[in-house]
């Protein structure tokens, strides 16, 4: 068995390629969807969305073994829109005092390791120490890898797009995660 170490620290420039790597093979694997850019500018520009802003961070964990970003997450002030949201959504969770996880990633051959809930706990201590966020706030999709789980134990389901609207095609999950 293989045993893996791994550093979860605030992405520096030079970590941009290999973190925007792990993003966009998860925007293409996971979610089929591909780069899209009014979806996905973040990702290619990372240092404007995550590194420039201080209220906004990206992390990568990376594998001690060889050096490699083997996750992603970041955070930022922009709570979620309407359209495509939900109108109570967005208004639950307003920009600025809203704290949104976004591109908590793990590449497949490093997942079942604890990573995205050890992301997620920097996070939200990124978020507390901040001291102008009220709430933790999530969107993800069933059909990504092992997403629903995860955010049913870390955090309160808020709305599940599947029931609200059946039939709809809208699959959305939004999550509340504890700050604590």
């Amino acid at each position: 068995m293989h045993v893996h170490n791994y550093r979860i620290r605030t992405a520096t420039p030079d970590d941009l390629d290999e973190a925007r790597a792990v993003m966009l093979d998860a925007v293409y694997r996971d979610f089929g969807t591909g780069y899209v850019p009014r979806w996905h500018a973040d990702i290619i520009h990372p240092e404007r969305f995550y590194l420039a802003p201080p209220r906004h961070t990206l992390l990568v964990a990376v594998d001690e073994r060889d050096g490699t970003v083997a996750a992603t997450a970041a955070l930022d002030a922009r709570g979620p829109e309407h359209p495509p949201n939900p109108r109570w959504i967005a208004e639950r969770f307003p920009s600025g005092e809203t704290a949104q996880l976004r591109r908590v990633y793990v590449r497949p051959e490093h997942r079942r390791r604890g990573l995205a809930r050890r992301l997620v706990s920097e996070l939200a201590a990124f978020a507390r120490a901040d001291g102008g966020y009220q709430s933790l706030y999530l969107h993800t999709y069933p059909s990504s890898p092992g997403a629903e789980a995860l955010w049913r134990a870390l955090g309160k389901l808020v709305l599940d797009e599947r029931t609200e609207e059946p039939g709809g095609g809208k699959e959305a999950l939004h999550f509340e995660i504890p700050m604590v």
